[in-house]
């Protein structure tokens, strides 16, 4: 009786075409979890941006006029557009500033939205 030892060419083809299957998720994997982290990192820097002229404003103590402003401005290495719009509210002594961050590569797609008041000083 002859005993064989080792695998058929089946069994090998088997063996790799699981590895190819494990190996191609594993990538797609780390492809997205990269693609999630460069979002999130132009998101953190976006609200950054927006959290710095909310800041800049606060610490001027001004009563900012009625209309809209935008610019431009990097953080990070990244260049962001930004749209503050400034609108009263029911009580003359309050304004409400609604500023809006985006990418410059894609200017219609806000990364950022923070909305803050601003109080007369008197």
């Amino acid at each position: 009786m002859k005993i064989s030892r080792g695998f058929t060419l089946i069994e090998v083809l088997i063996a790799l075409a699981v590895l190819g299957i494990t190996l191609a998720a594993a990538a797609r994997l780390v492809i997205g979890s990269t693609d999630t982290l460069i979002d999130y990192r132009t998101r953190t820097l976006a609200s950054w941006v927006a959290s710095n002229l909310v800041n800049q404003n606060l610490a001027q103590r001004a009563f900012p006029e009625t209309g809209s402003t935008q610019g431009n401005v990097e953080q990070g290495g990244e260049q962001f557009i930004y749209r503050m719009n400034v609108s009263p509210t029911p009580n003359y002594s309050f304004r409400r500033i609604e500023v809006a961050v985006m990418a410059a590569k894609q200017p219609d797609y806000v990364l950022s939205l923070q909305v803050f008041y601003a109080a007369k000083a008197e």
